[in-house]
């Protein structure tokens, strides 16, 4: 219950009047004033009155304007099927997860709701035995000429029931990494931070990766000069580690020096790795490179910038020929001792 009054909170907050909202609120007082009619009708209207007897579709009795019954067939149905999804959706806010679940069902519902609507439409025209023939037949040479949809429902329920991600984990879809917005009965909406969304039919999400579930490993590689003594640096990292982290209170682990991680052309590359939740795995390495930064500063220890250094030419000593045969059994002795190690994991 607080959650539902604090998003009513929320939104008042932020409220901002558009004609979306404007047309939002023509329909929400043709809904109210159908229902007012519905419920009182019989104490507002004369007892044959065919108005009422056309609007609610619940009596029998008399004859009835189709138009006015169809009318009441779109405010009854759809209204109803809102009314549901949106107390759904407001009970499972709380909820850390079953959301797709509720999302799910919400789906289904719009799509019960539709086609309840057209049943009883064409009730007035058809007999409902025939109507129910005609879905039989409909629903067999659809179900041979749709089978991609039943796949995408059958793998909407599995990823649901299987509880493989849920509404608001951070999954890799297909190379697109982002938020989960929506499970439906037959596609799923991811949202990246730029707030781009993908859709994509559950049939077609065979390999993802849930970076939900477990933390993530947020790493920071900065560059000292050659010159500086990696022991001091070394040294002023062990007293001050803790200090950083204190600092940037979303690493749920860490910061960790692993060492060095390259020799680079202008710097020795350092490495830091952290463990954090995904949603702030970014913001935790920008934080993390700000933290080093300002240690380094702090310390006099010199984070460098690529630099052009031109030489003058100098002469080179020849090898001897004691020098070029010493070379050659080396390098021999070198393969001969090597073969067989494997070099595929070299990185280029």
């Amino acid at each position: 219950m607080k959650t539902i009054v604090d998003n009513i909170k929320n939104y008042f907050k932020n409220f901002k009047f558009t004609p979306a909202f404007a047309v939002k609120c023509v329909v929400a007082l043709f809904v109210v004033t159908y229902y007012v009619l519905l419920i009182f009708g019989k104490w507002i209207f004369a007892p044959m009155s065919a108005f009422y007897r056309s609007l609610n579709f619940f009596g029998k009795a008399g004859e009835f304007n189709v138009a006015v019954r169809i009318i009441s067939y779109f405010f009854f149905f759809l209204s109803v099927s809102w009314i549901i999804r949106f107390l759904l959706k407001q009970l499972s806010a709380p909820m850390k997860k079953g959301k797709a679940i509720v999302d799910m069902l919400c789906s289904l519902i719009k799509y019960i709701a539709v086609i309840v609507l057209l049943f009883f439409i064409l009730k007035n025209w058809v007999d409902t035995t025939a109507i129910l023939a005609g879905i039989g037949i409909v629903g067999l040479v659809v179900g041979l000429g749709a089978q991609p949809l039943i796949a995408d429902i059958i793998a909407g329920l599995f990823i649901v029931f299987e509880n493989v991600f849920d509404v608001g984990d951070i999954i890799v879809a297909d190379g697109f990494r982002g938020t989960v917005k929506e499970i439906g009965i037959r596609t799923t909406k991811i949202i990246d931070t730029g707030g781009n969304i993908k859709v994509m039919n559950n049939a077609d999400l065979k390999s993802i990766v849930n970076m939900t579930n477990q933390l993530s490993l947020a790493v920071c590689d900065i560059g000292i000069e050659y010159g500086e003594s990696l022991e001091r640096v070394e040294s002023i990292l062990s007293a001050n580690l803790a200090k950083v982290k204190e600092n940037i209170p979303d690493i749920k682990e860490g910061p960790f020096y692993k060492g060095v991680a390259e020799l680079g052309d202008s710097a020795v590359i350092i490495r830091f790795v952290a463990n954090c939740d995904e949603s702030v795995k970014y913001q935790v390495e920008r934080d993390m490179n700000r933290q080093f930064k300002l240690l380094f500063d702090k310390n006099n220890i010199n984070i460098p910038f690529p630099q052009l250094v031109v030489n003058e030419p100098i002469s080179f000593e020849n090898a001897t020929t004691t020098d070029k045969r010493a070379a050659e059994r080396f390098v021999a002795e070198q393969k001969e001792l090597s073969k067989g190690m494997a070099e595929a994991d070299r990185v280029e």
